[in-house]
């Protein structure tokens, strides 16, 4: 009972902090004629209220596609025609066809950031309580802990209450199905990564670790017995659940084309904006959206995409254990994010999901990748006037992280997970002792240049011929991090597998 008292007051310190932010701007305050992704979702609320779901993906006088057209899944869209029916009772001015866009306001900013908090209190927040409930063999106290540093993670508040997004919807289905299938609950974990999936096309970063997961254990129960029909059940799972959600798209086959064409779009090119991926970053010293067809950039951009991931989900699926499974989800993650075509800088928060709940198993690392993350962003961060609940955030999870965790104590070769590593690379260079020194050094100069390369974007006026230099460099500082977190994490998942044996004769 007690334990249930510290949780509540952690879920009230996240509201708290996610409400404080909610009262800075928004994406595109004020800025006609596109305004930004506030204006977005409020359209899709005005879009799927006033016109037949025939009507929603189509461009047509009604629904211009080039004013911010519908391109996420249908749940996306069931999701906004339902704060639409709640908006057009308070005021229906907030969705009427064509007079209410830009439509900015003190009581509609008030619904709008409501809605955002209305769907972390019904999805989010419940899967991030009941998955650290269910941490094993920790105290309640390290419980309690972890659910606080996880609801305090500042890149998703920024995002959904500052930015305004709803990213805590998909995030938090995806939440359930990894405690769905980790808890062995494989049809309900199933069919809310299908949710997830059907929320936002991005969730596709997960698909491969749950895919492999859940092919894994089917394995293991052998494919002529219990593991066929398992198999079968969670096939029939997701064809059902996609199946449900693509229901009214499915009535003309122009009509389920057009919503996948508004999901993929690849036309728009390798990259968008100022994100902390290879591509920007080589685009930096070769144009490589402009010195090689969009087919070519497409054919790259997935062999590499593949490569990455790929030894992972083979581990995964040869040996699936809810630890393996974790450890995949940021490694294929931060693959897709490093590799993959058409890449947006928030895409950073599907990485950082996995992450938080590796937090309790690797305190350090996993805070210097949140931290990163969220730096990662700043560009976008600044643009929509958030430096301060930025700074203050960051700050605040900092602290709590430091406070409940052995962050900067836990930097042995056994509290990063890389005993295994650093014992076979003993076996050829004897000398290799440093492996902790060299990630706290590391640290250090990560954070030494994220602090002043943000203070440099905040004060220092940038060249005129170089007016995008900061917002480039943390753009490149970032994902120079995100590679060697990419390296990193794939070590702890190959050594934990090919050398079990050793494992135990260590400990």
């Amino acid at each position: 009972m007690e334990n249930w008292y510290w949780m509540t007051l952690v879920v009230l310190i996240g509201l708290t902090v996610r409400w404080t932010v909610s009262l800075h701007p928004y994406s595109g305050a004020g800025k006609p004629p596109m305004f930004g992704d506030y204006e977005a979702q409020r359209h899709w609320q005005e879009i799927t209220f006033n016109l037949p779901v025939k009507e929603w993906y189509f461009n047509s006088s009604d629904n211009n596609l080039q004013y911010w057209g519908l391109d996420y899944p249908p749940l996306t869209a069931y999701h906004s025609l339902l704060c639409a029916y709640v908006a057009e009772f308070i005021n229906p001015d907030w969705v009427a066809l064509h007079t209410s866009r830009g439509y900015e306001s003190q009581a509609h900013k008030l619904f709008m950031r409501t809605t955002v908090l209305v769907a972390d209190l019904l999805i989010f927040i419940p899967a991030v309580l009941l998955y650290c409930h269910s941490l094993r063999e920790i105290s309640p106290k390290r419980k309690i802990a972890s659910a606080l540093c996880i609801l305090l993670y500042p890149g998703l508040i920024l995002i959904d209450y500052g930015h305004f997004q709803y990213n805590s919807v998909s995030l938090g289905f995806a939440l359930w199905g990894v405690l769905g299938v980790s808890c062995d609950w494989d049809l309900l974990g199933s069919l809310a990564f299908c949710l997830a999936l059907n929320y936002k096309q991005m969730e596709l970063y997960h698909s491969l670790p749950f895919f492999c997961f859940l092919l894994g254990k089917c394995f293991k129960k052998g494919l002529k017995g219990k593991g066929l029909e398992s198999l079968i059940k969670i096939a029939c799972t997701v064809v059902a659940s996609f199946l449900l959600c693509w229901l009214p798209f499915f009535t003309e086959r122009e009509h389920a084309l057009q919503v996948l064409r508004r999901l993929f779009p690849i036309d728009r090119g390798l990259f968008e904006d100022k994100v902390a991926n290879i591509w920007c970053s080589i685009n930096v010293f070769l144009k490589i959206k402009d010195i090689l067809p969009r087919h070519i950039q497409l054919a790259i951009s997935f062999c590499l995409t593949s490569v990455s991931l790929l030894p992972a989900c083979i581990k995964l699926t040869l040996q699936p254990s809810s630890k393996g499974f974790r450890l995949t989800l940021v490694s294929c993650a931060l693959s897709f994010f490093l590799f993959s075509f058409q890449v947006h800088e928030k895409s950073i928060l599907l990485v950082s999901l996995p992450v938080c709940l590796v937090l309790n198993e690797i305190p350090f690392m996993s805070t210097w990748f949140l931290l990163v993350s969220t730096f990662s962003m700043l560009p976008l961060l600044l643009k929509d006037e958030l430096l301060m609940p930025s700074v203050v955030t960051t700050v605040a999870f900092l602290a709590a992280c430091a406070t409940f965790f052995p962050v900067f104590e836990g930097t042995s070769e056994e509290e990063l997970q890389l005993k295994s590593f650093a014992v076979s690379v003993r076996r050829r260079f004897p000398g290799f002792t440093f492996l902790p020194r060299m990630i706290q050094c590391l640290f250090l100069s990560s954070v030494v240049t994220m602090v002043l390369l943000t203070i440099l974007s905040v004060t220092v006026n940038p060249p005129q011929k170089l007016p995008d230099l900061f917002s480039v460099l943390v753009c490149f500082v970032s994902c120079v991090n995100f590679i060697f977190f990419l390296v990193y994490f794939n070590i702890v998942i190959m050594w934990d597998s090919r050398n079990g044996r050793n494992r135990k004769k260590i400990n």
